[in-house]
Formats: C-alpha cells, sequence, structure tokens
C-alpha cells in the first residue's frame, strides 16, 4: 500500500530495480518519497534512497485521461531540452503505469533531482546581496532568451505544436473558459477581450514556448553574490508558438505586486531589494536573442486577460460552493484590477498596431 498520496513506494522500489537497476535502492536505503508540489496541478514528488536524488511527476489526483498526454509531452520537452543551453533536469525514463498500477496507476516520469531553491516569498531574498538579486533577474531574462533561440527542429520538437494560429487559438481558449465562468457582469474585461481580438499581432517568429515561465517556476542556487538558475522547472503547458508569450507573462507576474493580484500569485520580486525592472529585462532578452526591445503592449494585456479569466473561474466556484479551503472569497475582487491592467496596456499602444 502506499504511504504517501498518489504514490506506492514499495512499487516504485521495483520499478526501478527491474527497469534502471544502476539507480535502484539497497535493502538497507529503503525509498523514501515526500509530496514537494502538487494540488491541482501535476504533483511532484522527492525521491530519496535511490542512487542519486530523483523526483517523480505524476498527474493530480482524480485526474483526467488527457493528463497523461501532458506526463509525455512534459518528459519530451525536458529530454529534448537537455542537449541545449536551457538548464532542465536529466530525464530517466517515462512510463504508462495505468494497467500495472504498480507505482501510481497514471502515466509518470522520473528524471534527476536538480539542487537549489523556489524563490516564491519575499523573505527569502535575504539570502542574496542586492547585486546578487540583480544579476538573477538578468540571468532569468537571459535563459529565456535562450530557450527562445532553440531551434525546434534541431532538438526534435517540430512537431511539438502548431505554431500556424497560435495568438488567435489562445483568445479562442480563455474566450471559451469566460464564458463557462460568467456569474455577473464584467464590462472592462469584456472590453479588453474585444481589444485582444481586435489586434492579434503577426508573430514574427515561432520558438518553444514554456507556458508559465516566472521567477518562482525555477531553481535557483550559487552564491549570494552570484546566484543562478540551476533549472526551468514546471513545462506542462509547454508548445509551440509566439515565443512573446512568455515575456508578457513574466512581466505580469514580475510587477504583480503592484496590482491587488499580489494576494494570489505570491512573488519574491519586491521593489528595493535589487531586483531589476522589468524594462531592464527585456533589454537584457534582447540583447541575448540580438533582437531590438519588443512592443509588449499585447503580451502583456493577454497575460492580464489570460489571469483574470482563471481567477474569475475560481469565483465561480466558489460562489457554486465546489471550492475547499480558505481564502476564495476575495479571489473574485482580483478580476477588476488585471482587466484595468490589461485595457492600460491596450490604451498605450502604438496608434499604428
Amino acid at each position: 500500500m502506499t504511504d504517501v498520496p498518489g504514490l506506492d513506494r514499495t512499487g516504485l522500489s521495483t520499478w526501478l530495480a527491474r527497469e534502471h537497476p544502476e539507480l535502484a535502492s539497497g535493502p538497507e536505503s529503503p525509498l523514501t518519497a515526500e509530496v514537494i508540489a502538487g494540488g491541482r496541478s501535476n504533483l511532484t514528488y522527492r525521491i530519496d534512497g535511490a542512487a542519486l536524488p530523483l523526483v517523480l511527476r505524476r498527474p493530480p489526483l482524480g485526474h483526467v485521461l488527457s493528463s497523461a498526454h501532458d506526463m509525455r509531452r512534459e518528459h519530451r520537452v525536458i529530454s529534448a531540452l537537455g542537449t541545449s543551453d536551457v538548464p532542465v533536469p536529466a530525464t530517466v525514463d517515462v512510463v504508462d503505469d495505468t494497467e500495472r498500477c504498480e507505482v501510481t496507476g497514471t502515466t509518470f516520469f522520473v528524471m534527476e533531482r536538480v539542487e537549489g531553491e523556489v524563490l516564491s516569498r519575499p523573505e527569502q531574498n535575504s539570502g542574496f546581496t542586492a547585486a546578487g538579486l540583480y544579476r538573477l533577474g538578468i540571468t532569468l531574462a537571459q535563459t529565456l532568451a535562450d530557450l527562445h533561440t532553440v531551434d525546434p527542429r534541431t532538438v526534435g520538437l517540430a512537431d511539438f505544436g502548431r505554431p500556424d494560429g497560435y495568438l488567435a487559438r489562445q483568445l479562442t481558449t480563455w474566450r471559451r473558459q469566460y464564458d463557462a465562468s460568467r456569474s455577473r457582469d464584467l464590462p472592462a474585461l469584456d472590453e479588453l477581450q474585444e481589444r485582444l481580438a481586435t489586434h492579434v499581432p503577426d508573430s514574427g517568429r515561432t520558438g518553444i514556448v514554456h507556458g508559465d515561465y516566472r521567477l518562482d517556476n525555477a531553481l535557483v542556487s550559487g552564491t549570494p553574490d552570484r546566484p543562478t538558475i540551476a533549472a526551468v522547472l514546471d513545462w506542462e503547458m509547454a508548445t509551440l508558438g509566439d515565443p512573446l508569450v512568455d515575456l508578457g507573462l513574466l512581466g505580469l507576474y514580475w510587477d504583480i505586486r503592484s496590482l491587488s493580484a499580489g494576494a494570489v500569485a505570491a512573488s519574491a520580486v519586491v521593489p528595493d531589494v535589487g531586483y531589476p525592472t522589468f524594462d531592464e529585462l527585456v533589454d537584457a532578452y534582447a540583447a541575448r536573442t540580438g533582437t531590438t526591445p519588443p512592443d509588449l503592449w499585447w503580451y502583456r494585456a493577454f497575460a492580464a486577460y489570460k489571469l483574470a479569466v482563471i481567477l474569475e473561474g475560481i469565483h465561480y466556484r466558489y460562489r457554486a460552493g465546489e471550492t475547499v479551503g480558505d481564502g476564495f472569497d476575495t479571489i473574485g475582487d482580483l478580476v477588476a484590477p488585471l482587466a484595468a491592467d490589461g485595457l492600460a496596456r491596450a490604451a498605450a499602444r502604438p496608434r499604428s498596431t
């Protein structure tokens, strides 16, 4: 029986000994497992006791069948990027365990564990100097640039997504999500949705899109003066598309504390401790890619719209009595500031676009 939600340690030991004996633990060192992230997203487990420290990823409890596809996609993109300059964990294997039900009863994958810290709270900044935090922000932008300059064909990801029409499909997807969550009038969000649809940019280039790129989806290691990005995590939303979507989302979360939405999206990025401004991140990104700094109004506005729709969905489920836990009662209050932020960016767009 499993003593960790969603994972059978005995089954994992048996599977590891059979399929990867070079990593198997001996009887004197049984495997231990600990959930280090989980919930509605994919669950992540820290595995100790094997020849190398490992991490196992599986779909959330009560997963739907499409989650198995997500596991294979996440494993595939991490494996492919292992030959690039983008820091990712080394993968071990991906397994369909739905019939055998030996380890998780789902598709899961295993990778080597990268040591580092996820920075998600302001108090964690005390471990770094101001110069170190500035360097970390610039490195985060440069790492994103490195991802976006990877040619998908050279790493075996030419068929990883459908880049043509990517932005239009994104809008259609999130419009559908919004329509499914309507329970009140939100004129600002409706207006933002229409402005985005009217001014969809022509994507200048195609690249690998992470889908949720932000500081707290990376592992940080190094010294207080010279922290670095040890690994980029959480690739479950990766695809091929317009890379500037990642940059727009990074901007939203980088400045999230300027909105009341900071209560939902906790962030270590706070003023006056050393972090660069987002404009400086954009300049570093452009310098790394050898391009001019892009106009991001649409991408910043879309990021605000997307998060607003997500939060409105949570508000809808809260009003229907479908949420468990504290804090859901105020989430609906955060939709309007996000819509206002998106509209402000749309209003400031160059008149030629």
